[in-house]
């Protein structure tokens, strides 16, 4: 039974209004009917509902932003069948490199869609992987727009190269190879500046691609800076030992949270993307 308005609550406490706590309520009491003991004969088929409207709530979430999401284009579709049809477990990325590093459609759609919000017209990624987020956030740049796209990866630079070269708007790519601090150190020395920044590299330099942006002035002065996965399967909130990159990500977050030099919003989409502006100075 999905909580409604005439369901009964504690004073104070907030009504479960998102898919995701209406599906945290659920467990919670499929949890504490296990522990009690009581899913016995009486109350089997009322447990089993609950798990279903669990499972229905958080299974149906993203199919639903897809549909609900303006399609991507055909240039972004090749980009992602291409990246599908490349053998990851037997390439030279073997072990750290996989099709689920694609940033994918709804999460394209938000990039553009922060391009057209913040009228970028200069973007810079730190982590390309195979183009998607470049691409979908070059789609939606002017003529006269440019995306700096920095990769550690000379294969799956390769393989971005190809895909870019394909599209229609690909030309408005630079693709830099090699360690993205050096990078952005050169851009540094050329006087560039960013009105859109995009994060998505190896999680344990985070901190130090933030920290740059800032202090070499890399982000203009109505900039925004996107950070990817800042939630990482839920493990910076969850209890159990964290990989070496949940906790990465939740030192992060933390320094984040208390970084006066900026304000943030953590939304909660896939695998979670935090939207930081620097405080007008």
């Amino acid at each position: 039974m999905i909580p409604t308005r005439s369901t009964p609550y504690a004073a104070g406490t907030a009504r479960p209004v998102t898919p995701v706590s209406i599906a945290a309520l659920h467990l919670a009491r499929l949890v504490e009917q296990a522990e009690a003991g009581s899913v016995g004969s009486d109350l089997g088929q009322e447990w089993l509902q609950e798990l279903r409207d669990c499972r229905d709530l958080v299974a149906g979430l993203d199919p639903y932003l897809e549909r609900c999401t303006t399609p991507e284009s055909a240039d972004l579709r090749a980009l992602a069948r291409r990246t599908a049809e490349v053998d990851w477990a037997g390439g030279p990325g073997a072990g750290y490199l996989e099709q689920e590093m694609l940033s994918g459609h709804v999460e394209g759609q938000l990039l553009k869609m922060l391009v057209h919000l913040t009228r970028a017209e200069r973007v810079l990624e730190i982590g390309m992987f195979t183009g998607y987020s470049a691409l979908a956030m070059a789609e939606a740049l002017g003529p006269d727009g440019r995306v700096v796209a920095c990769e550690i990866d000379e294969y799956v630079a390769a393989i971005a190269r190809k895909c870019l070269a394909s599209s229609a708007e690909g030309h408005k790519v630079s693709v830099r190879v090699g360690p993205a601090l050096d990078t952005l150190a050169e851009l540094a020395r050329a006087g560039e500046r960013f009105d859109l920044v995009f994060v998505d590299a190896d999680k344990a330099g985070y901190t130090g691609y933030l920290n740059t942006v800032l202090e070499l002035d890399l982000l203009s002065p109505h900039g925004v800076v996107c950070v990817d996965n800042t939630l990482l399967q839920g493990q910076p909130y969850l209890d159990g030992p964290p990989t070496s990159n949940g906790e990465a990500i939740a030192v992060f977050n933390r320094e984040v949270a208390r970084d006066p030099r900026v304000e943030q919003v953590l939304v909660p989409l896939r695998d979670g993307l935090t939207v930081i502006r620097r405080v007008d100075r």
